[in-house]
C-alpha cells in the first residue's frame, strides 16, 4: 500500500497560525493615528501553539536570531494591539516544527536590517511556508515607507556613525581639541558682535559644552562596552528587535 495517499478528512488535524501584533509607539495620539492609517511602528509574531516565535538582531555569527515566548508577551517598549488569525495548517506537529528550523536558520541575528529584514520579514515568511499566504503587507508597511522616503524614518532608527579614532589618539584628547576649536569659533562670532576682541566669550558655556562632549564620550563607552546591539546596516537595534538568545531555536 502506498504512503503517500492524501488522509481523510477525519484524519486531519488543523492547527491555527495566529500573528500577535505589537505597538512599538508609546501609547497615544500619534500611534492612535498611524495604527489607523495601517503605518504603525510594529513588532509582529507568529503564535503555534503555546509559542510565539518571531525574529531579533544580535551580533553573533552563524546564530538564528528567531526565537520564541509566551503569547501575547509585550516585548521591551512594545504594546499589544491585536492578534490575526492568518489561516490554518495540516501540517504535523514534527513537520511544522522542521518547518520553523528551517527559517530560523535562513534569519540569522547578523543579518537582521530594521528597514529591509526585520521581525515582520520573519512573520511573513513563515506565514507564508506554513499556510501558503504570506503575512497582511499593513504590518510592515514603516519599513517599506523608510526604504522609499529615508528622511521620514524616526531618529533613532538612523544615528550618526561614531568618530574613527585614528590609532593611537585617544578620545579623551580628541574631545578637548573639538571643545577648544567650539570655544574659538564661539569667541570668533560673539567678539564681532561687539567690535572684535572676543570680550563676550563665555567660559560658562564653555564648561557645559565640554561637561555634554564627555557625557556623551562616556555612553559611547559604556555601549561598546556592553556590545551596544546594531542591525546590519549600522543602525542601533530598539530594544523590542533584539532576539532573545535564552530562548532561539536550535
Amino acid at each position: 500500500m502506498s504512503t503517500n495517499r492524501r488522509p481523510t478528512n477525519s484524519s486531519l488535524q488543523k492547527t491555527s497560525v495566529i500573528i500577535n501584533v505589537y505597538d512599538l509607539l508609546p501609547p497615544g495620539r500619534l500611534s492612535a493615528t498611524l495604527w489607523f492609517l495601517g503605518t504603525g511602528l510594529l513588532h509582529t509574531g507568529v503564535c503555534i501553539g503555546e509559542r510565539e516565535f518571531a525574529f531579533g538582531g544580535h551580533d553573533r555569527p552563524d546564530v538564528t536570531g528567531v526565537y520564541w515566548t509566551k503569547p501575547k508577551t509585550d516585548p521591551p517598549g512594545g504594546t499589544w494591539r491585536c492578534e490575526i488569525l492568518h489561516g490554518f495548517t495540516y501540517a504535523t506537529a514534527e513537520e511544522i516544527e522542521g518547518i520553523v528550523r528551517e527559517a530560523s536558520k535562513e534569519f540569522l541575528g547578523p543579518s537582521y536590517n530594521l528597514l529591509t529584514r526585520n521581525c515582520n520579514h520573519f512573520t511573513s515568511h513563515l506565514c507564508q511556508a506554513l499556510t501558503g499566504q504570506p503575512a497582511p503587507a499593513y504590518l510592515n508597511r514603516a519599513a517599506s515607507i523608510g526604504v522609499a522616503m529615508p528622511c521620514v524614518v524616526p531618529a533613532g532608527w538612523v544615528e550618526p556613525p561614531e568618530c574613527e579614532l585614528e590609532e593611537g589618539e585617544d578620545e579623551e584628547a580628541r574631545l578637548t581639541a573639538t571643545t577648544r576649536r567650539h570655544s574659538v569659533d564661539d569667541a570668533w562670532d560673539t567678539g564681532s558682535d561687539d567690535g572684535g576682541g572676543g570680550a563676550g566669550y563665555d567660559s560658562d558655556s564653555e564648561d557645559e559644552r565640554r561637561r555634554r562632549e564627555r557625557q556623551k564620550a562616556e555612553e559611547r563607552r559604556k555601549r561598546r562596552g556592553q556590545g551596544d546591539a546594531r542591525d546590519k546596516s549600522g543602525k542601533g537595534l530598539p530594544a523590542a528587535e533584539r532576539a532573545r538568545l535564552d530562548t532561539t531555536v536550535v
